[in-house]
């Protein structure tokens, strides 16, 4: 069977603002290497045929393509954000050329989507049209309502990963319209198109890095994939 033809957005538009710092969060160090260029590699490994397309804030370009030359990250191309992640998707999608399968959007910050995550969510993809990683909620919820509040069942509640992964015609159909205040992820786009979202496993280990917490759980991973033999590196 003809493996699909697979492009790769990275979406790196975010201030950073919770992580705080001089820089957004995507250029922090894990491990000695950027986080962004931890994700490009990442997929680079898992998908080496693919475009990689990495959209990021306007004022930052040209500080990436001389901070990201210091390292050794996979060849892509730098596009400019949008005003919210839907319009970063969308620039990053008007960048692909017709000649693709399946278009992957992954965050940014997060760099640990495993080989098999990405194989796994490609393969759902092309079975399905629509693919999204998820993983079982572990915690306890409690819905507020005023000054009450009281326990919600978890047993049907996932925890959304990226990358989130379609059929290239279904996600650029779905990106041809305005921008609406539920649209929190593709999926959430694609879905408000008439779409149906497959589910497939995620992996806990799949983090997305936004506070300092995040930042040193980062490297404590990192410090165990080496001990490991850096297979995820």
């Amino acid at each position: 069977m003809e493996q699909p033809r697979v492009a790769v957005i990275i979406v790196a538009g975010g201030s950073g603002k919770r992580m705080g710092g001089a820089l957004p969060k995507q250029f922090s160090l894990i491990g000695g290497e950027p986080i962004l260029a931890r994700t490009i590699n990442a997929f680079h490994k898992a998908l080496p045929a693919s475009r990689i397309v990495v959209v990021l804030p306007a004022e930052y370009i040209a500080f990436w393509k001389n901070f990201s030359a210091r390292f050794e990250v996979a060849k892509h191309t730098v596009v400019e954000g949008g005003r919210e992640r839907f319009h970063s998707v969308r620039n990053g999608i008007e960048a692909l050329s017709d000649a693709v399968d399946l278009i992957a959007v992954q965050d940014g910050v997060r760099p640990f989507a495993s080989r098999e995550l990405i194989l796994r969510t490609v393969a759902c993809a092309a079975e399905n049209g629509a693919a999204i990683p998820v993983v079982k909620v572990i915690d306890s919820y409690r819905m507020v309502e005023g000054e009450e509040s009281h326990i919600i069942d978890r047993t049907p509640l996932r925890i959304v990963q990226t990358p989130q992964i379609f059929a290239a015609p279904i996600l650029r159909a779905a990106y041809d319209t305005e921008f609406r205040a539920e649209f929190t992820d593709d999926a959430s786009v694609v879905e408000y198109s008439g779409e149906k979202i497959s589910l497939c496993e995620g992996e806990y280990s799949n983090i997305k890095i936004t506070t300092p917490d995040d930042l040193l759980i980062a490297e404590l991973k990192v410090k165990s994939l080496e001990l490991k033999g850096g297979e995820d590196l």
